[in-house]
């Protein structure tokens, strides 16, 4: 893996990209691990609640495939949907560890660069 820092429509982006080998079959699409933009929200309550990241999209695309599941622990780094754009399947993955509270996409929408994929807590 290789990393780039990608500017696109002036949103900054850290993507790691597969260097392919002789083996890469013709037709397939290729795959780049995306760092999605996240807002840190205080629950209203008291202040002093968890802290909620809502993880949005980092471009315009449509949803081909939602890897985790609402109530799921994640890691840093996990995939968490893999988003098309351009004919290339992006995998957004977690911005850290966390629990799924919410899931704001389903497989086969077309979203915009900074609509809310998903919450975590």
């Amino acid at each position: 893996m290789r990393k780039f820092q990608v500017t696109v429509n002036g949103n900054t982006y850290e993507v790691d990209v597969e260097e392919l080998t002789g083996s890469h079959r013709s037709g397939s699409k290729p795959s780049v691990a995306v760092q999605p933009t996240i807002n840190e929200t205080k629950k209203a309550s008291s202040g002093s609640g968890p802290v909620s990241l809502k993880v949005e999209a980092p471009m315009q695309g449509k949803i081909v495939d939602i890897k985790v599941s609402e109530g799921g622990n994640v890691e840093a780094g996990d995939v968490i949907v893999i988003l098309e754009a351009m004919k290339m399947e992006n995998e957004v993955v977690a911005p850290s560890k966390g629990t799924i509270v919410s899931i704001n996409v389903a497989t086969g929408q077309s979203v915009n660069a900074g609509d809310i994929i998903l919450t975590m807590s």
